[in-house]
């Protein structure tokens, strides 16, 4: 399919630009049953190798900065990663490297150096669970049985949705005793470390804000909300010795997860432009403050491409 003249159709540049922004969270070395729209090291590598081929990837301060100015190339389009999990280190960088993509990397800055995000917890504690039948009563869950990957999959699915809308730090309580009352020994590598997030920068790419703890902020009292977010751009300003001046909103629902209370904070706080994860692109009339962004979970360049185009459409 001749994709670069439908982007290009698609994704003019200048007064009419369309800027697309994807969204990944981990990067696998390996395929994982459990992760099943993550994209592994080689499938990543294809993505980023057709979107050299066909778009033109813009840092997102540079693109963001060029909507505004009504001076963005055709076809623009940036990366971006939410959290700041270590596999973005490990697996991701090289291959951005390879292909000369550029990225922004928006990390939940608790979570460095040996935290574990309680979704996290909840599907390595399902992961290592014995196989057979399961009491999960005092999860609100009665009896379960596993028996394949199929149902360590929906459990954990399932674990996940009833605690993520709880109080941050209740979620979290109750993920761990999870893990606590099955006696699972929990990995504590899946995030970054200082020195990953330098080594990223160093690479030429952006870290930007997730907040401290990765709370939804609709669900914070206001001062909270602004803490949590102040907090999180401290600590990686302190880390880097630089200023960070771009942001993701946790969750990144507009109107959900994040108010318009919350963009009034950025502003206030240095912030340049923020994303959300609202499906669709940007162009010259779209907040900075509120990108849209989605997730291309595609298994092949075919889908992948007609993914995008559709986005551009409007209709992802």
């Amino acid at each position: 399919m001749p994709f670069t003249p439908l982007f290009s159709l698609l994704s003019p540049s200048g007064r009419t630009a369309r800027l697309s922004i994807l969204i990944y969270h981990r990067v696998l070395a390996k395929p994982d049953p459990l992760l099943p729209g993550v994209p592994d090291r080689e499938t990543f590598r294809w993505q980023m190798r057709f979107i050299r081929r066909h778009f033109q990837p813009l840092p997102l301060s540079e693109a963001a900065d060029r909507l505004r100015d009504e001076q963005l190339p055709s076809r623009a389009i940036c990366v971006t990663f939410d959290d700041g999990y270590a596999d973005n280190a490990t697996e991701a960088l090289p291959v951005l490297q390879e292909t000369g993509v550029p990225a922004t990397f928006f990390v939940a800055a608790g979570y460095l150096n040996g935290g574990r995000m309680f979704n996290d917890t909840v599907l390595e504690t399902v992961r290592r669970l014995p196989q057979g039948p399961l009491d999960l009563g005092p999860e609100g869950l009665g009896p379960r049985e596993i028996q394949a990957n199929a149902d360590r999959l929906a459990l954990s699915g399932e674990l996940i949705m009833g605690l993520k809308y709880l109080d941050r730090e209740l979620r979290q309580a109750r993920a761990a005793a999870l893990a606590e009352r099955f006696g699972v020994e929990l990995p504590g590598d899946l995030m970054m470390c200082d020195d990953q997030v330098r080594q990223l920068e160093n690479a030429g790419m952006t870290i930007g804000g997730h907040t401290l703890n990765h709370p939804i902020l609709s669900q914070l009292p206001d001062a909270e909300a602004f803490e949590e977010i102040r907090q999180g751009k401290y600590a990686l300003e302190t880390l880097l010795k630089r200023p960070v001046r771009l942001f993701a909103y946790p969750n990144g629902r507009p109107g959900k997860d994040y108010r318009p209370e919350h963009t009034i904070m950025l502003r206030e706080l240095g912030f340049e432009a923020a994303c959300s994860t609202a499906w669709g692109t940007a162009c010259r009339d779209s907040d900075p403050f509120q990108l849209p962004r989605f997730t291309p979970w595609d298994q092949t360049p075919l889908r992948f491409g007609v993914r995008l185009g559709r986005n551009l459409l409007g209709r992802a």
